[in-house]
């Protein structure tokens, strides 16, 4: 590729992209309204090939939202509310025995695990045991049952849901399990002419159907193409950069990071923000990465990576706050040095 001329080929290629991702944003609208960033920026997670983490009070479509993307892929789907007596078991599968002609003998029953799209309802409302039974899934896309490995079907996404913490009844994710997901997007509640909507369309006789126009392997190949976008050495240097800036214990931190961070974002930060930054730049009709897409991805990328001290929590200080300002920092310079 190259940055100065596109190719025809190339350029049809982009084209495509585009309305590929245009028509799942679509069909996805005709059930969700309003949540226009949520949407797009969950379908980016999908085509890099990263789970999603959804927060938000109970009620605002989180769980409408899965639904619909499952009804807008041609992917099998299967859901799991979580519940604090939830087991590993339940999740992954066991073996149980069976009685064939006369003899006994160990089957593996798989879990609901086993799918392409795993909807994890409420995730944080089951126990760190429970939770932590995803760990290996969504990171090497396989499971161990009593010894035995088990790949899982492709492709496979995690899109869970979770409570704010300070709710009742609900527990901290582990920060390994954490790291694991590509976003971690905040669900705002809606303004007033789409609680209209959603009122309009949820209350009548006829609730809209969503057809599936995308399939898995179509976006597999979106998310092969995403990654031969180009990123300049010194963007991807602005992306170690922002993802240091993070760590409390380095010369590009922050007052502020220095006294309310106890640990920054790991590598798998920097592997996101470059993969999402691609796909955005895609979004946006170019075949190489530019700063605003860098700073578009930051956000959602980091928010669940960076470890707050009890001092951060004492003094009401949120990641997003501090994510937010190293941000505006970084457009400042970027300005000046343009």
């Amino acid at each position: 590729m190259s940055e100065t001329s596109v190719s025809p080929e190339l350029e049809a290629r982009v084209t495509k992209f585009k309305e590929s991702f245009d028509r799942l944003k679509a069909e996805l609208q005709k059930a969700i309204v309003g949540q226009d960033v949520i949407v797009e920026s969950t379908l980016v997670a999908i085509i890099a090939g990263g789970h999603v983490l959804l927060e938000g009070v109970p009620g605002l479509g989180k769980t409408m939202l899965v639904r619909s993307m499952a009804s807008a892929l041609h992917l099998e789907f299967k859901r799991i509310q979580f519940t604090p007596d939830l087991m590993p078991a339940d999740l992954i599968g066991t073996n149980i025995l069976v009685e064939d002609g006369g003899h006994t003998r160990f089957e593996f029953s798989s879990g609901p695990i086993f799918t392409n799209l795993l909807l994890a309802d409420e995730i944080n409302r089951a126990t760190p045991k429970t939770q932590s039974a995803l760990l290996e899934a969504m990171q090497e896309k396989h499971v161990t049952v009593a010894g035995s490995m088990r790949s899982l079907a492709k492709p496979f996404f995690v899109l869970a849901t979770q409570n704010p913490l300070e709710m009742d009844g609900t527990y901290p994710l582990p920060e390994a399990q954490l790291d694991r997901f590509f976003f971690k997007l905040k669900v705002p509640y809606p303004t007033r002419d789409e609680f209209n909507t959603i009122l309009d369309r949820t209350t009548a006789k006829e609730m809209p159907e969503l057809s599936p126009v995308c399939h898995g392997d179509e976006l597999v190949e979106m998310g092969v193409f995403a990654r031969e976008v180009l990123i300049a050495p010194s963007l991807r240097d602005e992306a170690v950069e922002i993802v240091m800036s993070t760590h409390p214990e380095t010369v590009d931190a922050s007052d502020k990071v220095k006294r309310y961070v106890r640990y920054g974002a790991s590598p798998r930060a920097g592997q996101a923000l470059i993969l999402a930054a691609k796909v955005h730049a895609l979004l946006e009709g170019r075949v190489h990465v530019a700063h605003r897409d860098l700073l578009w991805a930051a956000l959602p990328v980091l928010r669940h990576r960076v470890m707050l001290s009890f001092e951060a929590q004492a003094d009401r200080v949120e990641a997003d706050q501090l994510i937010e300002q190293l941000l505006e920092d970084r457009r400042e310079r970027w300005k000046h040095a343009a």
